[in-house]
């Protein structure tokens, strides 16, 4: 039986019905939510809680998942298994973070509208956020459609921008914040990377602005000009017409396109509440291979 994907915007993200992700899918079934994600680049499944395995497996359908999620070099006994992102606002010892603690200042930068992992050299293709434990009030996520940003702009700005790239760093959106307590281990771990501002989707080939709060400036540009752009094109990017919010149900699963996507986290009572979420990141071999040609 064809999934049921229900339209939850006018531009893009699909509700997809009848899906147990806690049971096997068929291949055809899989095929078929490949495909909607090509379409609708965010993709809201309801379901029960999922164990660390079961997640990782269904990301895995997609391709291969990053081998080291920790940035932060804490020493502490990690909460959740090496395949998974701990998304939450809950410590070692499954309590929430006081406000001294790094990961939780550390952890306040993914309010800011991102891409995952465009601070990394093989940035990421889709990421799997899965809700075990969620905020009564707040802690929504929300998503922008970089497809039809990018489709808006005068043809001037997209003649400007086509060959430009911006330098990515995860140190620029924590800084931000005035979280500049980097080890050198971990300032070395994620040196600065460059990525072009507009890419083109591999299957659509649709193009899609390709921003983040990560994004330092504009390479051969000087820095006050680049920001300025980066700024402007990301106000743009944001505009209401452009975003969804999705609030979160226990169980609940989304997947998202990195490569034409942005989106951010919403304020919540960090001392008041538990938030719970992992996530699966999935690398993009599309484009580390078009990395590689690019460089030969």
């Amino acid at each position: 039986m064809p999934i049921n994907v229900k339209p939850l915007h006018p531009m893009f993200v699909g509700e997809v019905q009848d899906v147990d992700l806690s049971k096997p899918l068929s291949d055809e079934t899989f095929a078929e939510i490949q495909a909607a994600i090509d379409t609708s680049a965010v993709l809201v499944f309801h379901g029960p809680k999922l164990s660390e395995d079961e997640q990782a497996a269904f990301a895995e359908r997609f391709g291969p998942l990053y081998a080291d999620n920790r940035i932060l070099k804490t020493g502490l006994k990690d909460r959740i298994g090496p395949k998974l992102v701990d998304i939450s606002n809950l410590n070692e010892n499954d309590e929430t973070m006081d406000r001294a603690d790094r990961r939780r200042i550390f952890g306040l930068a993914n309010r800011l509208w991102h891409t995952d992992a465009s601070f990394k050299k093989v940035t990421a293709k889709y990421s799997l956020l899965h809700a075990h434990t969620v905020a009564p009030e707040g802690g929504e996520t929300q998503y922008a459609d970089m497809r039809a940003a990018y489709d808006a702009l005068p043809q001037k700005m997209k003649d400007r921008i086509a060959d430009l790239e911006a330098e990515h760093c995860i140190a620029t959106s924590r800084e931000k914040l005035g979280f500049t307590e980097f080890s050198d281990e971990e300032k070395n771990t994620l040196p600065p990377v460059r990525h072009g501002l507009v890419r083109t989707h591999p299957v659509t080939g649709r193009k899609a602005l390709y921003l983040a709060s990560h994004a330092s400036h504009v390479v051969g540009w000087p820095v006050p000009e680049g920001r300025m752009l980066i700024h402007d094109l990301m106000e743009h990017a944001t505009q209401p017409q452009f975003v969804h919010t999705h609030t979160w149900q226990v169980g609940d699963l989304v997947i998202w396109d990195n490569r034409c996507t942005m989106h951010r986290a919403r304020p919540f009572d960090l001392d008041t509440y538990r938030r719970d979420m992992r996530r699966a990141t999935v690398m993009d071999p599309d484009y580390m291979d078009a990395a590689v040609q690019k460089t030969a």
